[in-house]
């Protein structure tokens, strides 16, 4: 249902509504404090270099492809469908590196982080994510989320 109301949007009114949407939804889960789902998937090309993201919404900050995860969704194919939606591609070798309990927004969230290597170009939805760029691991922009740097920090060296 919400990507059929997606579709009826037009993509400059969805990222006109998405701030004040993750704003209203920041206070919700501080008031309700339910606990939370969600992936991050650190994706990377065929040569080691890591996809940061650029969102419509919140801090301007480079991040993860990610998002919350339905409470009967599978976190691989939650992990699938984001990179999908977020940026019309397929990933392969999908790997999982970590599950965190923390706090996002006040509520409790259990984390899955992935790993993945890209399939095809990265092509942003132009509402949710704006801007898709590959980094160097050793040449990574200086202004990346403190959660994307703590989940970039569960990398293994050789990946």
């Amino acid at each position: 249902m919400l990507h059929l109301i997606e579709r009826l949007i037009p993509a400059p009114v969805h990222r006109a509504i998405l701030p004040w949407a993750h704003r209203i939804r920041r206070r919700w889960r501080r008031f309700r404090r339910v606990q939370l789902q969600g992936v991050s998937v650190i994706l990377r090309d065929e040569a080691g270099r890591v996809l940061l993201l650029r969102h419509s919404y919140g801090a301007p900050v480079w991040a993860l492809a990610g998002g919350g995860l339905s409470a009967s969704e599978n976190p691989a194919e939650g992990a699938r469908r984001e990179v999908r939606e977020e940026l019309g591609i397929e990933i392969t070798e999908l790997t999982l590196l970590d599950e965190l309990n923390e706090v996002i927004s006040g509520s409790p969230h259990r984390a899955y982080i992935f790993s993945a290597l890209c399939q095809g170009t990265p092509k942003p939805d132009m509402r949710e994510i704006l801007e898709a760029k590959f980094f160097a691991p050793d040449d990574l922009p200086d202004n990346i989320s403190a959660l994307t740097q703590r989940r970039l920090a569960l990398v293994p060296s050789q990946q």
